[in-house]
């Protein structure tokens, strides 16, 4: 049996997992996270859109292409103050978005950002309606 998009308002939402270390500190907290530390930070990107002629929405190589380019090369084994005033995750998944977003093409929408600290730790942001 072959199934067909039916309506081309359908969107389809498909995730990339992506994973990098760096090190951070925040220098306002009253507790361990003043001091120099490390995470293995995971990175799960996630877009939408509506299928095309091919099925897909966007190529998943793609997607990778572009978030090794803006995200990982820049932040694996990096220290993260650095590059942020501030690296809460919070912060981070925000500027991450942002920098994802303006590279996608323009019929592909991304959906949220996820980004762990640890595997029970997590900030996510979907960027504003």
């Amino acid at each position: 049996m072959r199934l067909e998009v039916i309506c081309v308002e359908e969107k389809v939402i498909i995730s990339r997992e992506f994973e990098f270390d760096a090190a951070h500190r925040l220098d306002w907290h009253e507790g361990k996270c003043n001091n120099l530390h490390g995470h293995t930070y995971k990175l799960i990107v996630s877009i939408s859109g509506t299928p095309g002629e091919n099925g897909i929405v966007m190529d998943f190589g793609d997607l990778k292409k572009i978030v090794e380019k803006l995200i990982i090369e820049t932040h694996d084994h990096k220290y993260l103050n650095n590059l942020y005033k501030n690296p809460t995750a919070e912060l981070m998944a925000m500027v991450i978005y942002k920098k994802i977003s303006e590279l996608l093409p323009i019929d592909v929408k991304l959906e949220s950002v996820k980004l762990f600290e640890s595997p029970v730790t997590w900030a996510e942001y979907r960027g504003v309606d």
